[in-house]
């Protein structure tokens, strides 16, 4: 028995075969699936899953990297989701560096160029002052669902893309008071030693399965046993033998596979370890 404790079953990748998908998951021993929310739309349509098919629970939030497109207040909107049982964390939240307004800005050519003296351009500077800005709104966003989690007693998933630092400082403020998974970990040792010594978890994807993803599958051979879960973050990072292709939850198999043989131990007893802790991470007696 395995639980996919990260898809985005709301996207329209698995509207045309919803029912196949959940099939073929069911077949493969995943018996529950987690569908994220990425804004306050994506966290309605699952929360509509969740109370649609039994083995559907959902997570809502508000991901890093649609900061700029959020309106008024989100806090609101998801606090009356939680109502609903089916939800059993919060996120995925956090903080996504990886499209900078400076990294936008450096793809137009006016800003390559630096003027005679050598130093930046005033297109530079106003995209460096955007930066502050921006990392300051996912800042923001982040702490809100942090504050939403505790107050509603629920964990939360993260979301950590070139913001390490940072967003250990932040989860730093709220040591002891809401536990949290970096989804998607793809890390290395000391760094997943840093947020178990922070009291969070973190989770592995097909990425394990990779033949450039030797360090993760290092990390994922090494972490303690009660510390990790399983995902496939479907429909992305499909696992061999099926990269390049849609991943699904079926595929959670593969990757509690790979884990196994790379810890030398056998697929029930990584099943039997990740059940354990996504079912105490997840509130899934609410529902």
């Amino acid at each position: 028995m395995l639980i996919e404790t990260h898809a985005h079953l709301d996207y329209p990748d698995f509207a045309s075969d919803f029912d196949e998908v959940l099939r073929r998951a069911n077949e493969a021993g995943v018996t529950r699936i987690i569908t994220i929310g990425t804004s306050v739309e994506s966290s309605r349509r699952a929360v509509d899953l969740a109370e649609k098919y039994p083995n559907v629970f959902a997570v809502i939030g508000v991901h890093p990297t649609y900061v700029d497109e959020v309106n008024g207040d989100v806090i609101a909107p998801l606090r009356e989701l939680a109502k609903s049982p089916r939800v059993v964390a919060i996120g995925e939240t956090g903080l996504d560096y990886h499209y900078l307004p400076s990294v936008e800005a450096r793809k137009n050519k006016a800003v390559q160029v630096f003027n005679a003296l050598g130093s930046e351009t005033e297109e530079q500077v106003e995209a460096s002052i955007e930066d502050g800005a921006y990392k300051s709104k996912q800042a923001e966003l982040f702490e809100t669902q942090l504050d939403l989690a505790i107050e509603l007693g629920l964990n939360v998933v993260i979301h950590q893309r070139d913001a390490w630092e940072d967003t250990l400082s932040i989860l730093q403020n709220y040591t002891g008071k809401v536990c949290g998974v970096f989804h998607c970990f793809g890390g290395s040792l000391g760094q997943a030693d840093e947020v178990v010594d922070l009291g969070h978890l973190v989770s592995f994807t097909g990425i394990v399965t990779f033949k450039n993803g030797k360090e993760v599958r290092d990390v994922a051979s090494k972490v303690p046993l009660d510390k990790f879960m399983v995902e496939t973050d479907c429909p992305y990072l499909a696992p061999v033998p099926f990269r390049g292709k849609r991943a699904e939850p079926a595929h959670t198999r593969l990757v509690a596979e790979e884990i196994a043989r790379a810890r030398g131990v056998s697929l029930e007893k990584i099943a039997g370890a990740t059940t354990a802790t996504a079912e105490q991470f997840f509130r899934f007696n609410r529902g």
